[in-house]
């Protein structure tokens, strides 16, 4: 891609980067709306489009394990829990921010392919555990290790420092946007 005319915002460090897609939207809006601070918008525009194009790469590992996504966080977020690798379905569905009504969808589909069971809560007679089965556990240690990789592959481009700037940067974003 060749270099666009796109003005740096204020203070903004001029970069040798060529151009890419967000910055032909920002030129767009540029000579159409001069009177825009747009430095945002190419911010937010860039996050979108990594988070587009990075899903088809997540969906392929995941497909590998014959893993959805949402099976994935399932079964990583019990195996992250530390050993039983068992959590109440309230924390949960919390945890992946999804509703109860969805959560018990996915519960049967997990556990009627052997990954998960539901066992009685030892603290509450009304209430059910999610554990993941031995098979479950299995599965998702070889996945989260190619997971892991395949992430790791896709920042080889950056170095050290560009990673931890990034990964800062983010991190307060994603402060400001949470509170």
């Amino acid at each position: 891609m060749s270099k666009l005319d796109v003005k740096p915002e204020n203070g903004a460090e001029q970069t040798n980067l060529p151009a890419d897609a967000v910055d032909a939207i920002i030129s767009q809006w540029q000579n159409e709306r001069p009177d825009l601070s747009l430095g945002a918008m190419a911010t937010f525009g860039r996050l979108k489009r990594c988070s587009v194009l990075s899903q088809p790469m997540l969906d392929n590992t995941f497909s590998k394990f014959g893993l959805s996504g949402w099976e994935f966080d399932v079964l990583a977020t019990l195996r992250r829990s530390g050993a039983p690798y068992r959590l109440a379905p309230t924390t949960l569905f919390s945890t992946l921010m999804i509703t109860s009504g969805t959560m018990t969808h996915r519960m049967k589909r997990l556990e009627s392919s052997g990954l998960i069971e539901r066992l009685p809560n030892p603290n509450d007679a009304r209430s059910m555990l999610v554990q993941l089965t031995d098979k479950g556990l299995d599965l998702i240690e070889k996945a989260v290790s190619a997971h892991v990789n395949n992430m790791e592959s896709r920042l080889e481009a950056l170095d050290a420092t560009q990673k931890a700037k990034l990964d800062e940067g983010l991190k307060v974003l994603l402060s400001v946007l949470e509170s």
